[in-house]
């Protein structure tokens, strides 16, 4: 391998062959590499960005998983307590940082796997520089939230306000006195909206396509995220019949305001990517008029956005929490081991059929929580490959 650069506190590099490599140093891949360690392997996690997290390092400030601190520890080393229950993104990124130190992983910034080739009983991975790295054990957990991703809306390129994607909003700041349109009723859409609000925007709205399951972070004490471990165990239609008596004991009818119940389960939503809203403000401003629900887009015109009511309406900022796209098909989509939508088709343990020790994590949107379904693909993916190296 050709001198790849050291990267976190306390990384170094390895000259001997790794035992496996793993593919992002995020979340998912730095807990994976830390369970393979605690198994006696040696493996190499290749980052393409200069830094580990570099995900969590681009998020916009006041992001807050949503999810306990107690529920969110990778293996072998919890949260610290004084990050408080719901860890800031700035706590996250240490805890990382703290992380990979604590386990000493053998990380390599800077370096971007280009693809994935089948090499007899091995693989190789052609990456930035030159490089050609061996392995018998590849690890994909280069992120769900890989590639922002805009849709081609008509009249796009036409629009004269400023047009962008949530991954590149940090604060409300720059937008103090501005008429905001965001694009998208997800946790970063709902989040955003809120953060403009209460950063001074004369004007927030939201564009919704189909009204979300909105959900308390926490009732009483009980996290919402507990709630969402015991769903994990019960079958759809059964969570499905029980969840609108949960969301009506917690959260107001907004129907009034623009934003109604949703006719589709809640859990069936769930197994089709679509996780319900964390409420960290936003039933309160949609109540209170400061968030004002409207249609969704359906294309730009100049200064003007048309939406699927046929009104149109005049914002200067348009931010898109319109989502990622996990961007796979470059890297392993010649395998055959991508579903239609680009995600997977398994993760975890599980190998695709086809590619033995070829592994993937952290391509879920789990109601349990990301970090706790990393923390268990991750030790299930060392034991598989303890058990079959």
């Amino acid at each position: 391998m050709a001198d790849p650069t050291p990267a976190a506190p306390g990384a170094t590099t390895s000259p001997a062959a790794p035992d496996a490599v793993v593919i992002g140093a995020g979340p998912g891949g730095l807990a994976v590499a830390a369970a393979l360690r605690e198994r006696g392997l040696r493996p190499l996690v290749l980052e393409r960005a200069e830094r580990l997290g570099a995900s969590w390092r681009s998020h916009y400030d006041r992001l807050h998983l949503h999810t306990t601190r107690r529920l969110s520890a990778l293996p072998g080393l919890p949260i610290p307590r004084a990050y408080g229950r719901w860890v800031g993104r700035d706590d996250v990124i240490r805890y990382l940082e703290r992380y990979a130190e604590y386990h000493d992983l053998d990380i390599a910034t800077g370096i971007e796997v280009e693809r994935v080739e089948r090499a007899g009983a091995g693989w190789e991975l052609p990456a930035t520089g030159g490089r050609m790295i061996s392995s018998p054990v590849v690890v994909v957990a280069t992120g769900h939230n890989h590639t922002p991703y805009i849709p081609d809306w008509p009249g796009r390129n036409t629009f004269s306000g400023d047009l962008l994607h949530a991954a590149a909003y940090r604060n409300a700041a720059p937008y103090a006195g501005r008429d905001v349109l965001v694009v998208g009723v997800g946790n970063t859409g709902a989040e955003i909206a809120v953060d403009l609000v209460e950063g001074g925007a004369a004007r927030v709205r939201l564009a919704v396509r189909t009204a979300p399951h909105i959900l308390r972070r926490s009732t009483a004490g009980w996290p919402a995220q507990a709630s969402g471990i015991l769903c994990r165990r019960l079958p759809t239609g059964v969570v499905d019949r029980i969840a609108p008596y949960i969301e009506r004991m917690g959260v107001p009818d907004l129907t009034e305001f623009g934003l109604p119940r949703p006719e589709s389960g809640l859990y069936a939503r769930v197994l089709d990517g679509a996780i319900p809203v964390q409420d960290v403000g936003i039933v309160d401003a949609v109540r209170t008029r400061k968030v004002e629900p409207v249609a969704a887009v359906e294309a730009f015109d100049g200064d003007k956005v048309r939406l699927a009511d046929g009104t149109g309406i005049g914002p200067e900022v348009v931010v898109a929490a319109t989502g990622y796209r996990r961007g796979l098909e470059p890297l392993v989509g010649h395998l055959d081991v991508l579903d239609e939508r680009g995600r997977p088709v398994v993760h975890g343990a599980a190998t695709p059929p086809g590619a033995p020790g070829l592994y993937f994590t952290g391509f879920t949107n789990p109601i349990s929580g990301m970090f706790r379904e990393m923390a268990i693909d991750a030790r299930r993916i060392a034991r598989s490959v303890a058990r079959n190296g």
